[in-house]
This record gives C-alpha cells, sequence and structure tokens, in this order.
C-alpha cells in the first residue's frame, strides 16, 4: 500500500507536525536526519517523477539567494576562499535553511503532492480547521486556473496591439490597466458563480459521497512519523549524536 492510499487528515495532520518540528531545529545534524526522513518518505511515496525536478527547483532557487546573501553579510568568524571571504556562522545557517527547506518539502511532497483539492479540503475541515477557510481553500483550487487563462487571454489581446512588457512608464501603466480589467472581470465572474451555486441550493458547505476511514496503516504511518520525531528532537537536545 502506498502513501497515497492513506487517510488525507492523517497525511496533512502529519505533514504539518512534522513541518513544525523541522521548522524549530538549530543543529545540523537534526537538519540533516530530517532530509534522510524526507526523502525516505519520498521513496515510499513513488510521485511522479516528471513534475519533481521542476518543483524541487522551485525551492531551491529561493534558497540559492540566501547562500549569495548570508555568508558575506552575517558578522563572525572569517574563513577565505581565494579573494573571496565568508563567515562561517552565514555559511553555518545557509546550510541549516537548505537542510530544512529541503526536508520539509519531501515531507509534504511526499504526504500530500498527490492529493487533490477536494480531499485536502476535506481533510482540513476533519482535523477542525475554520469552515470559512476551507470554503476559501476549496474555491481558490477551482478557479485560479480560470484567473490565470483570464489574463493569458488579456496579455494575449495586448500583445495583438502592438503592446511589449518592458521597464517602462508606457507599459507599466498598460499592466495597471489590465490588472483592473482582470479583476472587474473576476468580480463579474465571481458574481455568476454565487448566483448559480445559489439557484442550486448551495449553503456554504461543498457535499461530498468520500468518507475517509482511517485504518491500521495510517496508524503505522503516524507511530513511524512520531518515533522519527522524537528522534529528531534527542538529536537537537544533544542527547543523540549523527
Amino acid at each position: 500500500m502506498t502513501l497515497s492510499a492513506l487517510d488525507p487528515r492523517v497525511r496533512l495532520g502529519l505533514a504539518a507536525l512534522t513541518t513544525l518540528c523541522l521548522a524549530l531545529v538549530q543543529q545540523i545534524s537534526s537538519g540533516l536526519l530530517g532530509l534522510v526522513f524526507g526523502l525516505g518518505l519520498l521513496r515510499l511515496a513513488r510521485p511522479a517523477v516528471t513534475s519533481l525536478p521542476r518543483r524541487l527547483a522551485a525551492v531551491n532557487i529561493f534558497v540559492l539567494f540566501l547562500w549569495c546573501v548570508l555568508p558575506f553579510t552575517m558578522p563572525g568568524e572569517q574563513i577565505s576562499f581565494g579573494w573571496l571571504a565568508a563567515s562561517l556562522p552565514g555559511l553555518r545557517l545557509s546550510l541549516l535553511i537548505t537542510l530544512k527547506a529541503n526536508a520539509i518539502f519531501c515531507v509534504f511532497q511526499a504526504l500530500s503532492g498527490d492529493m487533490p483539492p477536494s480531499a485536502a479540503g476535506r481533510a482540513l475541515e476533519g482535523l477542525g480547521c475554520p469552515a470559512k477557510l476551507v470554503f476559501l481553500f476549496l474555491v481558490t483550487g477551482r478557479y485560479v486556473h480560470l484567473l490565470m487563462e483570464e489574463w493569458q487571454t488579456l496579455m494575449d489581446a495586448a500583445k495583438l496591439r502592438g503592446f511589449a512588457p518592458r521597464a517602462g512608464l508606457r507599459a507599466w501603466r498598460v499592466l495597471a490597466c489590465l490588472l483592473g480589467l482582470l479583476l472587474i472581470r473576476s468580480h463579474e465572474r465571481s458574481r455568476r458563480v454565487y448566483e448559480a451555486m445559489s439557484l442550486r441550493a448551495f449553503t456554504g458547505n461543498f457535499r461530498t459521497v468520500t468518507l475517509f476511514q482511517t485504518r491500521p496503516a495510517d496508524a503505522i504511518l503516524a507511530l513511524v512519523v512520531l518515533l522519527f520525531l522524537a528522534g529528531i528532537a534527542l538529536t537537537e537536545m544533544g542527547l543523540v549524536h549523527v
């Protein structure tokens, strides 16, 4: 049985708990253990190979900017690389952030990367999240791609009329007008959607025939994750050395 077949509520809850634990660690060894744990979960989940490198690159591009700034701006003991000097605290912090960011990415990708928005919304509701927040999440997941298509349509229409995006006052004015049109069209679409849902007796809650059921495999996964989190906590406190 793969991780995608387990209860979405358990998967989301464990992902949030693991993220909180990894975000608080301050030791390189703890971050390294968290990354190993995340890679292990990713191995069990067997995600789609086509989208994984692109998502991983998006995370590490942001981390790369930190490597370009932190080692050269933080005070502390210096280490020289030829003509370039960097601080050891800056290098350590950059490495710690890299380990933590990639570990959190692996955990979330393994536990919730293949979860459809409808299942994620139901799982959030089952975990006790506010109903309005769940409703906003579901509607956003449903209509964000429509707004992207609407923006692309506006951009295509502008380019057919000779508009070329560039760093200039006229270009910024055109982009501001396009953004205003997008907001107006989004508001009009939201009114139409609301009226259509009201005509179908929508009362503020999405109904589904899918029922989540917690099974022994979910308890085993929770136990394994909690044991690893306990190991990370012990490593962080210095009681276990990696």
